[in-house]
């Protein structure tokens, strides 16, 4: 004889328990838990490199001013695939994303440097995993360099644009990530470069318009004093170091009566001074793994025509004059829209050139061989700009 459960329902606790049900949902729906963005993963059409010496490469996207869309990219050669937006997922107890306009990013020892120009701070990540180490705080930072373990940071040194506030060189430990020091340059530092204990660094004057600077400081890192400064191009924003020890810099005028140029400065004495100018717009360039060649691309704006020209070149090095040729060689460079940032592979030679289209918009990463044939391209985050290579 089988037998047969009674079950009792109890209505009450029936009601009880569906308005505790329904109360949790509610409560778990409301929750204002961050939402981070999941990186998206894209195959290249290249072979994996494991044995690569350079392993990736960070690509920071500046993001619009005042969107806070700042984000990271890497590029792995070792296993031959692209991921955007890597930042939150590999910190997902940072309070936020990475900031307002990503502006510089540089490797040094184990560390991954990121300047977050209008967040007024410098990140600083593990550069391996990409996770969070710190942050420096640095208002109105621009650019980074580093030199004995310490770093040195380019700022504008107010949040806001003042014509009589001159920039500075912040020097931080990099062990501690305590800012050490200072040294007052001239209106709006930009970038710069570093020749045994002297830092030179580009004096722009951006808030100065239509009066902008042409000189660059001298910083000397061992007392964090000012050694000097020499006259270069109007509105100066660069300054490279060649294997010969020359340093260039690239000036972009005045937008309007004054053209762009390039000064190349050799050192006299005790100090360097400019030997020999060119009058050419280098928007972005980057030296070929020998150094002998100079890689560059030209956007110029005209207020006549209100349309920009973009044109790509080489200049050598030694005899410090311009090939006349193209580095891209396929016919390609017309699917770049805005050329915004270029990089070369220092192990291969592969040429990078970031793409920012129309500002708006997700930008795109162009890869081409040494001979200037394009090997693959894939889409980035808003305004790529800044790469940075990972070696082992």
């Amino acid at each position: 004889m089988k037998t047969i459960a009674k079950i009792h329902f109890n209505a009450g606790a029936l009601l009880l328990t569906a308005t505790l049900l329904l109360g949790t949902a509610y409560l778990s729906g409301c929750r204002k838990d961050p939402v981070h963005p999941t990186p998206e993963e894209k195959k290249l059409p290249i072979p994996p490199q494991p044995n690569a010496s350079i392993v990736g490469m960070y690509l920071l996207n500046e993001g619009a001013m005042g969107s806070n869309k700042a984000s990271l990219d890497y590029l792995d050669f070792t296993q031959g695939k692209y991921t955007r937006n890597i930042y939150a997922e590999r910190n997902p107890d940072a309070v936020k994303e990475l900031g307002d306009v990503g502006n510089d990013a540089q490797v040094y020892g184990g560390r991954l440097y990121l300047v977050i120009n209008a967040s007024h701070k410098v990140e600083v990540l593990d550069k391996r995993t990409a996770k969070r180490i710190g942050q420096v705080d640095i208002p109105n930072c621009r650019y980074i360099g580093f030199s004995g373990g310490k770093a040195y940071v380019s700022s504008y040194v107010t949040k806001d644009s003042p014509k009589d506030q001159k920039g500075a060189i912040y020097e931080l430990d990099t062990a501690t990530l305590q800012v050490t020091n200072t040294c007052e340059v001239g209106y709006q530092p930009e970038g710069f470069a570093i020749e045994g204990d002297l830092l030179y660094v580009a004096n722009s004057g951006g808030y100065q318009s239509p009066n902008y600077s042409n000189t660059v400081s001298m910083v000397s890192l061992s007392t964090m004093g000012l050694a000097g400064e020499f006259t270069v191009g109007t509105n100066p924003s660069k300054v490279l170091k060649d294997k010969y020890g020359k340093l260039w810099i690239t000036s972009r005028g005045n937008y309007g009566t004054i053209a762009p140029d390039v000064r190349v400065a050799t050192l006299k004495g005790h100090g360097y001074r400019v030997t020999d100018s060119l009058q050419l717009p280098l928007s972005g360039c980057a030296f070929t793994p020998g150094g002998d060649t100079l890689l560059y691309y030209s956007t110029v704006y005209s207020y006549a025509t209100k349309s920009t020209t973009i044109s790509y070149d080489m200049l050598s090095v030694k005899d410090i004059a311009p090939l006349g040729k193209s580095f891209i060689t396929d016919g390609t460079e017309g699917e770049i829209v805005t050329p915004y940032g270029l990089a070369v592979n220092p192990e291969t030679g592969d040429i990078l050139i970031a793409d920012a289209k129309d500002y708006k918009q997700s930008g795109e990463l162009f890869c081409y061989n040494r001979q200037g044939r394009l090997k693959w391209r894939v889409q980035t985050g808003d305004i790529p700009g800044h790469m940075a290579f990972v070696g082992r």
